[in-house]
């Protein structure tokens, strides 16, 4: 018997009972539980933790909460992970969209050895457990799996010169975009960011910029507000002084 025919017996076992579909529902529900207050905090802009920040993992959460939007679109992901878990016809859209940061928080907290890594790993392997529930449904996405119509039988050889022409805009969109996205950037390190301000239109402050990431160690939102505060002085004009005046 191959291997997808033993899964769709397991999956059709699986489905029939009705005590694992009340258990599938306690996962969709508790996992969502578990993302909802999570992903609140973060779009809220609250720090998530309350560790000290001399705990590596409250070390890991203050560096997170610094970078700004990206805090926000974490939570905002858990937030939608959630919504669709507790939604039954997109339970499975859920299950796949919770699967990568569930997994992620699992290796985070082994990794810094938090005290929380039970529950953890039990959010995981209820994760795991909804995708093997809708297995029949998610199959079609397995690689040993074949339908049974051979959708490639025709090979077409036309070269798609409309397809590849909007993937080589779009490509060449994203960089142009991204040149132009950002007055000032911090770089790889101090040095790279000091020889950025030599094309700057403000290099004084392009130059504070830098001092504010590098030699005082300050969050990007803190210096971005500096760097802007010193551009703006920049461009005022100077007043003119007592000898200039008596000329």
């Amino acid at each position: 018997m191959s291997l997808l025919a033993d899964l769709e017996r397991v999956c059709g076992e699986l489905r029939r009972n009705k005590w694992l579909r009340w258990f599938a529902i306690f996962c969709r529900i508790a996992l969502a539980l578990g993302f909802i207050p999570a992903g609140i905090v973060k779009v809220t802009g609250e720090r998530f933790t309350a560790l000290p920040s001399n705990n590596p993992l409250g070390h890991y959460f203050d560096a997170l909460f610094l970078t700004g939007f990206y805090y926000t679109f974490i939570g905002t992901a858990q937030l939608i992970a959630a919504l669709l878990l507790l939604i039954p016809r997109t339970a499975l859209i859920g299950a796949i969209f919770y699967f990568p940061i569930i997994l992620n928080v699992f290796v985070l907290t082994y990794a810094t050895r938090f005290d929380g890594t039970r529950i953890v790993t039990l959010m995981l392997l209820a994760n795991l457990f909804l995708l093997v529930w809708d297995c029949d449904r998610l199959k079609y996405a397995l690689p040993f799996y074949r339908p049974s119509d051979d959708r490639h039988a025709v090979e077409i050889s036309k070269f798609p010169f409309l397809f590849f022409g909007c993937i080589f805009a779009a490509a060449l969109s994203v960089i142009v975009f991204n040149d132009f996205l950002f007055d000032i950037r911090p770089g790889n390190d101090e040095v790279e960011c000091t020889n950025g301000c030599k094309f700057s239109d403000s290099p004084k402050a392009c130059q504070r910029f830098c001092e504010c990431i590098y030699t005082q160690g300050n969050p990007l939102n803190a210096c971005l507000n500096e760097y802007q505060k010193a551009k703006e002085a920049g461009a005022k004009p100077r007043p003119p002084n007592q000898g200039e005046i008596a000329e």
